[in-house]
This record gives structure tokens, C-alpha cells and sequence, in this order.
């Protein structure tokens, strides 16, 4: 196969071309500028105000509920610095928050920035917009929303519990890479409950328009919740046995979700 067949099949950075021992300039520069992107996506900060009013719409009439909140960090500098800090609630956030607790609920729907607010600002929205309705449809009750700053997966597990929610789904920004500056995770957890480690959690990775589609995600985060909820677990017990729902994933073929 000719090298330049190659790009047809992935956006990744191959057959590039040489000028002489280095890259041609056009790549060159293109490199450069999805570094930019990339260490622009960590930094940026997530705008809460816009992005709790698209949610709620997505959601419609009868979403939930919206907070923000804030992890321990108390800057984009320490959140950085200090992984084990964005795994936690602020004092005043875990205040607010007890104040939501209510009757036990099926989720607990938790946006949190991670490494790339520009993911969850661009595509929680829509992902919940495909997600809404087979919600509505199997009779899941949403617990209140929750927007988090400076926030890692783990502090879905503080927030579940507080709220007393039989699972979580935290909706977040993946680390991002130098073709993905805006890719979304999604990570399901049972029972949650400060102190679970990855293996607890389902997670599926890359939601965006260039990676895996809204429809199709929300496709598979159903099923694993209908499963979790059968079952009542999640994590390295619950599998995807499902087929891509139809038109969204090349051959239909079915998958592991990528362990995190």
C-alpha cells in the first residue's frame, strides 16, 4: 500500500513527506498548531453560566436541578499540580451539595472540565440532548445535575453518594491529544462512594463528531446503565455486548469499552 493510501484510513500523522532529513514546513506548522490547541484545551476554563443553560435545555422540561461546584483545587495551577485535590469536593461545595440531597434517585449526571473544558463545553449538551429521551423511555430518575470546576472522575463518587444516587455518570475532558484537543469521556460507576479505584468504572471514550458520535454514545451509555442497574454493578464485571446502533459505527461491529 502507498504510504499516502494510508490517510484515508486515519487522521493520524503519517506519510507526512520529507524535505530532505525534515518534515516539509505545511506539517511542520500543523504540528505546531495542534500543540497549541492541545495545551490550550488544559488551560482553557470552563464558562459554567452557558453551559448550565444548554444542558438544561438539552435535557428539557423536565431536567433536574443544575449546581455548580468546585473541587478542592482552588486554581487551574494547583488542579494541575495536585491530581489527588480535583478528586474531592471543596468544604462549600460538599455544603451545597448536602443541601440537594433528597429521595434516592437512578443517576446522578455529573460535567466536570478534566483536561479539556472545550470538550464538555462543546459536546455535553448535545451528548445529553441523545441521551434524554432513552432515559425518559426505560423510567431512569435524574437526580440534580452537577457542574464541577477543576474536577477529576473520581469526584463523581463524593457527589453519587452525597445525593444518594445508585449510579454515576461523569461526563468529562479527556487529556487532550494532538489530533483530539476536544474529546469527551464518559465513566459510569454503581454504587458510588468515595474510595473506588478504575476498575469500578465503565468508561467510553473520544464522544465528539470526529470520534464516537452522540447517538452512538448515548446508545452505549444506555445499555450499561439498564445493565448496571439489572445487575447493580459496573466496572470490570459489566461489559458491552452491544451492536453499534445502525448507520453510527463502521460494520456494526461490537466492543470492549476501554478500561481507564
Amino acid at each position: 500500500m502507498m504510504d499516502g493510501a494510508l490517510k484515508k484510513f486515519t487522521t493520524a500523522r503519517v506519510a507526512l513527506g520529507r524535505h530532505g532529513a525534515s518534515l516539509p514546513t505545511s506539517p511542520q506548522l500543523a504540528f505546531q498548531l495542534a500543540h497549541a490547541r492541545a495545551r490550550d484545551a488544559v488551560h482553557t476554563a470552563l464558562e459554567p453560566e452557558p453551559l448550565r443553560t444548554a444542558l438544561a435545555q438539552a435535557l428539557g422540561v423536565d431536567a433536574p436541578p443544575c449546581l455548580t461546584l468546585h473541587s478542592a483545587a482552588s486554581s487551574r495551577e494547583i488542579y494541575l499540580q495536585r491530581p489527588d485535590l480535583g478528586r474531592r469536593l471543596s468544604d462549600r461545595s460538599r455544603t451545597a451539595l448536602l443541601a440537594l440531597a433528597g429521595a434516592q434517585r437512578d443517576v446522578v449526571l455529573v460535567v466536570a472540565d478534566g483536561l479539556s473544558a472545550l470538550a464538555v463545553q462543546q459536546h455535553a449538551a448535545p451528548f445529553l440532548a441523545a441521551l434524554a429521551p432513552r432515559l425518559r423511555a426505560d423510567g431512569f430518575t435524574l437526580a440534580p445535575l452537577t457542574v464541577v470546576l477543576q474536577g477529576r472522575v473520581a469526584i463523581g463518587d463524593e457527589i453519587g453518594e452525597a445525593l444518594g444516587a445508585r449510579a454515576v455518570v461523569v461526563l468529562i475532558g479527556e487529556r487532550p491529544g494532538l489530533s483530539s484537543p476536544d474529546s469527551m469521556g464518559l465513566y459510569l460507576t454503581w454504587a458510588p462512594r468515595p474510595g473506588l479505584t478504575d476498575e469500578a468504572r465503565n468508561c467510553i471514550s473520544n464522544v465528539r463528531p470526529d470520534g464516537l458520535s452522540y447517538e452512538a454514545a448515548a446508545y452505549r451509555l444506555h445499555y450499561l446503565l439498564d445493565q448496571s442497574r439489572k445487575l447493580q454493578l459496573s466496572g470490570v464485571q459489566l461489559k458491552d455486548e452491544t451492536e453499534a446502533a445502525p448507520g453510527t459505527l463502521p460494520g456494526g461491529r461490537s466492543f470492549l469499552l476501554p478500561m481507564v
